[in-house]
């Protein structure tokens, strides 16, 4: 090889390199976004809630509505990005979640706060339909380790917001808290329109798995159960933690930095998991899922029996099982296919009903806590859930995915 062979091939390798630092951190960007629209409400409950006059059931909807969004995006997420193409529909969602966060700052109305929970949770649904497949077409064997960012940033948005927006409410009142979100959603548009605007066609229709789709595989809809429940923890968390701590005495700060704190337990599992399941040199995932489902019974079962004795440590447990089942469930739907669109088309599907499932989730654990003065109920009920996952975990056999994927429902 020739110096000036040498030379192409090391400015090949440094471009590649850029590339996939840069394409990393657009990622990595993007899961930032994904969070704040739901979690900065959280420790703002009662804010809201004397401002609005909305009781604990209607205000679970700020958080089931953007969830049912995402269950019902990420089903159509296959026509939507044949009609707007991958990096388009990104931009254009990016659109609807900064565009929501500044009508919640500038309107602080009840029906401003609903109508904007569907508008921005539709751009949070769409990215995360259309991520696993770029995730696994672009980054390839890495697929895991860049799902674990993913993740991890997208845990960190939910932290941040929960731990910033009580502060800016104390300030600029609990507006501001919810609505200042915009700022970050325009900046990563700007920098991914720079990047990727050449990269916005339509592309073509990839809807059939060999032939089947997947809303016909049994296969599909069970890990569309699975994924729902393992992560409808995440969304009653999300909404309840601050105010049930409330009501055992905490300050609204005090809540706000608690779920801070199980974020950063959060953002450790997905950066922990998925890095573990990369290097397991296997596509059997059902140790670390056994794993992480233990860590949120343990949680569950710390905020019924000693919620205040050990707050921090039952708050890191199942934090940690929170962030490891997001990141762990969307490797196992993209470990059942080989093909990167057909992957990430089952990751939609899967999504798609996950999604609903959680999206009732906050608003059973709100119902619950108006019948029975007490969230300790709907603790209960997602530790019920999680028991039943442990045993469906077990059917996840690696070898059976090949077959798993031809059996029609």
């Amino acid at each position: 090889m020739t110096a000036e062979d040498n030379t192409v091939s090391h400015k090949t390798a440094h471009t590649e390199t850029l590339q996939f630092i840069g394409g990393l951190l657009l990622i990595m960007a993007l899961g930032l976004n994904l969070r704040p629209l739901l979690a900065s409400a959280s420790p703002l409950m009662d804010n809201i809630r004397a401002s609005t006059g909305l009781d604990y059931g209607v205000l679970a909807w700020l958080t089931t509505l953007p969830f049912l969004c995402m269950g019902a995006v990420a089903l159509a997420s296959g026509r939507l990005q044949r009609l707007l193409g991958e990096s388009r529909g990104i931009m254009l969602s990016l659109v609807a979640i900064g565009a929501a966060c500044a009508l919640r700052q500038v309107s602080g109305t009840g029906m401003t706060l609903l109508s904007t929970a569907l508008l921005g949770g539709a751009g949070i649904a769409l990215i995360q339909a259309l991520v696993p497949g770029l995730v696994k077409r672009r980054f390839g064997a890495r697929m895991p380790l860049v799902m674990g960012l993913y993740s991890a940033s997208l845990m960190s948005g939910g932290g941040l917001s929960a731990w910033i927006s009580p502060q800016l409410a104390v300030s600029g009142g609990w507006q501001l808290g919810v609505g200042i979100w915009w700022v970050p959603a325009l900046i990563t548009l700007v920098a991914w329109w720079v990047i990727f605007r050449r990269d916005s066609a339509p592309q073509r229709d990839t809807a059939a798995i060999d032939g089947v789709r997947p809303r016909r595989l049994k296969r599909a809809w069970l890990l569309a159960l699975y994924f729902g429940v393992i992560n409808a923890g995440y969304s009653s968390v999300v909404t309840w933690l601050p105010q049930y701590y409330h009501e055992l005495g905490w300050s609204e700060l005090a809540g706000g930095r608690l779920l801070a704190w199980m974020t950063l337990f959060q953002v450790l599992a997905a950066l922990v998991m998925p890095s573990l399941a990369q290097r397991q040199g296997t596509a059997d995932r059902r140790g670390l899922l056994a794993v992480a489902l233990t860590a949120q019974l343990v949680g569950y079962l710390g905020f019924i029996f000693m919620p205040q004795s050990l707050a921090l440590v039952w708050n890191a447990v199942g934090g940690f099982g929170l962030g490891a089942c997001f990141s762990l469930g969307l490797i196992l739907a993209l470990d059942h296919l080989r093909d990167a669109r057909a992957a990430g088309r089952l990751a939609a599907f899967m999504q798609g009903f996950g999604f609903m499932l959680n999206a009732m989730s906050p608003w059973i654990s709100g119902t619950l806590r108006d019948m029975t003065g007490s969230f300790i109920p709907a603790w209960a009920l997602l530790a019920a859930g999680i028991v039943a996952m442990l045993l469906i975990t077990l059917r996840f056999k690696p070898a059976r995915y090949p077959q798993v994927m031809q059996e029609a429902g």
